[in-house]
């Protein structure tokens, strides 16, 4: 597998993969490091404009004998695909670990989820299935079909090198359409690897291209005519502007942002299971999810009392470290995420919160230069302060206290994320009752992670999420495809019709 090319300074450079090949064509290199150890450890390529250029090119060029492929035939090289990245299954988790620093089984996890969306793109011949009535008139049939876009573009973050793309590209390809992907310049080795799988598994040159790069690249992305429409996830003032670029030239863009996750802990919760969950939760990926649970709101001092100390007990046994199925959680991805954690921890402290379990200035042993963070839980949090306006994307827990659950529900209201949620509770009717009427995309009843199967589609409200489509699943069908209705009657030799005026109606 051609993963890079080795520069002058010796070092190892990522390229990108245009038209079925590697090449490392660049305007400059940025460096890569490790965070566990907190060393630069591979260069990678920024592509210059031409080069994006170039990339949609060849995806405009390979898109006309792709759209006219059967579904079948794409979905059969989607099967070979889902096989490749299980046998590498090792190397692509192995690159994850190097470049973002996920341990072992979260990587795998990462995989997995990825895999799950291979697998529903595997379905082509009957997501792309249209609809057909006979006779909605004398003699006259009706149907739909779905058609590919064209050339359509994905912007991925680094917190999920693997799966994010994988919730992009497989079913945007069996649609029919041909892709241009820009990941993360943080950590693209696991995103360039799993892209020459594709052509190992039989995809035709031009299909699928990937261009590194930063803010021009994205931008040729966003104007350029030959791009049909754009997706993208990350952060919601990112996520705006991605959106307000793609719209105003015209094209279709689903732009996911940033979240806050509450979880309302009920007086009826079984506490242990509750603290088990938000655990994992909370810290799992160093809380580097757009899914983590960030928020406990508790219903009642009691509760908040039980939960903390709880909390308190547990975290003493977390363990923290490198690519390891050892370690719960690994590093933040750079020094400078690094110090904004802290720095919000900080001024939870100074705004009047509570810090009960410090992860500022943690030292693992052997990787003391690392980008390290340790769990933190912080109590007496409200709503003014900045570390529970913000998505502070590291492994900090906040518990606020409120004193009936509807308390609890205005405060996940107002907030202006509205990613995911969930409630523990043993009370069906308020779990009903929450399900109903909280103002949140995605909801858990005892599920702290409410994150949708690949059958169906993921997606927030309010900041969460700009533009009407969600990613993956049903929803990607309908992102990735317009429908084209055919109404069609062939008339009797014997049969001339009369000129009508009025407006058609089935008689």
């Amino acid at each position: 597998m051609n993963n890079g090319v080795t520069g002058e300074s010796g070092m190892k450079i990522i390229g990108h993969f245009i038209n079925g090949r590697v090449v490392d064509i660049h305007s400059r290199l940025q460096e890569i490091y490790n965070p566990a150890i907190g060393d630069v450890i591979r260069q990678v390529a920024i592509a210059p404009k031409f080069l994006v250029e170039d990339a949609i090119a060849a995806a405009q060029a390979a898109f006309p004998a792709w759209r006219d492929t059967p579904p079948i035939q794409r979905a059969r090289i989607m099967f070979r695909y889902k096989q490749l990245l299980e046998e590498h299954a090792d190397e692509i988790c192995s690159l994850i670990g190097q470049e973002h620093g996920k341990i072992l089984h979260d990587a795998a996890g990462e995989l997995q989820r990825g895999i799950e969306n291979v697998e529903y793109a595997c379905g082509a011949p009957e997501i792309l299935k249209g609809e057909f009535s006979k006779n909605v008139g004398a003699g006259i049939n009706s149907w739909s079909d779905f058609q590919p876009l064209g050339v359509v573009a994905g912007i991925t973050p680094f917190n999920f090198p693997a799966m994010v793309p994988l919730w992009m590209f497989p079913l945007a390809l069996v649609c029919g359409n041909t892709f241009v992907l820009k990941p993360s310049e943080r950590d693209p080795s696991a995103t360039l690897y799993i892209g020459q799988l594709l052509k190992e598994a039989g995809l035709p040159d031009g299909v699928f291209n990937i261009v590194n790069g930063d803010k021009d690249a994205v931008d040729t992305l966003l104007t350029d005519k030959r791009v049909s429409a754009v997706s993208f996830v990350g952060s919601t003032p990112v996520a705006q502007y991605i959106y307000s670029t793609a719209t105003a030239h015209g094209k279709r863009c689903q732009a996911l942002g940033g979240a806050k996750n509450h979880a309302i802990v009920m007086p009826d919760a079984d506490m242990e299971n509750v603290v088990s969950s938000l655990l994992g939760a909370a810290f799992g990926s160093s809380g580097e999810r757009c899914m983590a649970l960030s928020v406990a709101v508790a219903v009642g001092d009691d509760i908040a009392d039980q939960l903390v100390a709880q909390l308190q007990e547990r975290m003493k046994s977390l363990t923290i470290g490198v690519y390891s199925d050892k370690n719960d959680f690994g590093p933040v991805i750079t020094r400078e995420h690094q110090q904004k954690i802290c720095a919000y921890i900080t001024s939870a402290e100074q705004q009047g919160a509570k810090i009960l379990v410090d992860g500022r200035n943690i030292k693992i042993s052997g990787y003391e230069n690392g980008f390290f963070v340790g769990a933190t839980l912080i109590d007496y949090v409200t709503t003014n302060m900045d570390s529970y306006k913000a998505e502070i994307f590291g492994p900090v827990l906040q518990i606020i206290r409120a004193k009936t659950m509807q308390d609890a529900m205005n405060i996940i209201d107002e907030h202006e994320y509205g990613n995911g949620t969930c409630i523990y509770t043993r009370d069906g009717e308020a779990a009903n009752y929450f399900a109903d009427r909280i103002q949140v995309g995605m909801v858990g009843i005892n599920i702290p992670l409410p994150v949708p199967v690949a059958y169906h589609s993921f997606g927030g409200w309010k900041n969460s999420l700009f533009g009407d489509l969600h990613a993956y699943g049903p929803d990607g069908v309908r992102f990735y495809t317009r429908r084209k209705m055919i109404t069609q009657r062939w008339p009797s030799a014997n049969l001339r019709e009369r000129t009508e005026f009025s407006m058609p109606t089935m008689k």
